[in-house]
């Protein structure tokens, strides 16, 4: 009898959880019904206080900064609008087993972010805003007619909303990335993956949507770089790829992230690009794949040099600006010219100032060195002497006239 009664328990225990799990089901649409209809109020009501917070009619600084403050309020109650339909329906939805594959990725996304509150509140504070605001676009796009008004007026504001975002972001990486304290070098190296990531994101994601709205004002460099950027997006790319793409994101970045990835933290990540591309041209299998890496190389020390150190006005030694100072001067000669001896001119000024550097460091790059000493041989710019006796890299070079490559 004990064992009879036990199960009849059970099956009814199962019962009335069958039970509860169909009502559940039936009340979930709707609790959606009703969210929904509150988001698009919120929604509605933040986009009118954008749009009068970009008008210039607004009579005095007092009630600008009252128009604001209003748009920063209804944006927070838009956003708990968001929250709040994560938590009461898209939760209860996946857990009845009632969610589509949208919902189920929307929720797991969602915890993601929830996740870094605990360790990096920052990141989590923008990012949290981020996912709701791209839940909501893509909801929006998902319902939107060709042309429909409400997806214009969002797309303005939803851009606007992005930039402070991943400029919030990229700010945070680049203040861990200045913290020698608390970084050690594993973490930098996650740190940067970081920072390329998140600039990827942004530039496949927010700049498409960005130059649709705004063409016009968009900077036509900016535009340029994101067509050779798009080239990297088919197929599958190998490290070569990896870095050449990588190099294109710090352009753009240049342009659309000034003040967020500062040029002190931009010159690391170009000088990381610079140490794996030196990389991969020593563990390269053949020649081939060794040359398309060396023209890489050099393509990366051109945009180091050209968009980064020339922007550069603090240095920390006098000495490295006055050798800058040269190579500019140097440079902007070399570029008058056309044809082969341009190119080649070109090549024996980059090998020539990225050995300044290199030798600094002979035992952890004399592969490198070896190459560019081989090059400036063949270029007639230096000298093999035979018969003398050999270096850690196999022969002794005299520099021919003034080469600066001691």
């Amino acid at each position: 009898m004990e064992e009879r009664s036990i199960k009849v328990y059970d099956g009814n225990k199962k019962f009335f959880q069958k039970i509860g799990n169909t009502i559940t089901k039936l009340l979930i649409p709707t609790k959606i019904g009703f969210n929904t209809m509150l988001i698009s109020m919120k929604r509605n009501n933040v986009l009118k206080a954008y749009e009068l917070s970009l008008k210039d009619d607004v009579k005095n600084a007092k009630n600008k900064e009252e128009t604001l403050k209003k748009y920063e309020d209804l944006y927070t109650l838009y956003l708990e609008a968001l929250d709040k339909y994560i938590m009461d329906s898209v939760y209860k939805k996946v857990r009845a087993g009632a969610a589509d594959t949208f919902e189920e990725n929307a929720l797991s996304k969602y915890y993601t972010v929830i996740h870094l509150k605990e360790t990096q509140y920052v990141e989590y504070k923008h990012r949290k805003q981020k996912f709701l605001l791209e839940l909501d676009y893509q909801t929006i796009i998902s319902n939107a007619k060709e042309k429909d008004k409400l997806l214009l007026r969002y797309k303005r504001f939803y851009v606007s909303k992005m930039d402070t975002l991943y400029k919030g972001i990229l700010k945070n990486y680049s203040v861990q990335i200045a913290d020698t304290i608390n970084t050690n070098l594993i973490d930098k190296e996650e740190i940067y993956n970081k920072i390329f990531d998140t600039l990827e994101e942004y530039i496949t994601e927010i700049l498409p949507i960005k130059i649709e709205i705004d063409e016009a004002n968009t900077d036509k460099c900016v535009i340029e770089e994101y067509d050779k950027f798009n080239a990297y997006l088919a197929g599958k790319l190998d490290k070569k790829d990896q870095i050449e793409k990588k190099k294109i994101l710090l352009g753009i970045s240049r342009n659309l992230f000034t003040h967020s990835l500062p040029l002190i933290v931009a010159e690391q990540c170009y000088i990381k690009l610079l140490k794996d591309t030196r990389e991969i041209i020593v563990s390269s299998p053949n020649e081939k794949k060794r040359k398309m890496a060396y023209n890489t190389l050099l393509d990366l020390i051109e945009d180091y040099n050209i968009k980064l150190l020339s922007t550069k006005i603090y240095w920390d030694k006098p000495q490295d600006r006055e050798d800058y100072k040269l190579f500019w001067e140097k440079y902007k000669e070399i570029s008058n010219l056309k044809g082969k001896d341009a190119k080649k001119n070109k090549e024996i000024l980059f090998i020539k100032y990225d050995l300044r550097a290199l030798n600094k460091r002979k035992d952890k790059y004399k592969e490198i060195i070896k190459i560019y000493k081989d090059k400036l041989v063949e270029y007639g710019e230096m000298e093999c002497i035979k018969n003398t006796p050999t270096t850690a890299i196999g022969k002794f070079i005299r520099v021919k006239g003034k080469v600066n490559a001691k």
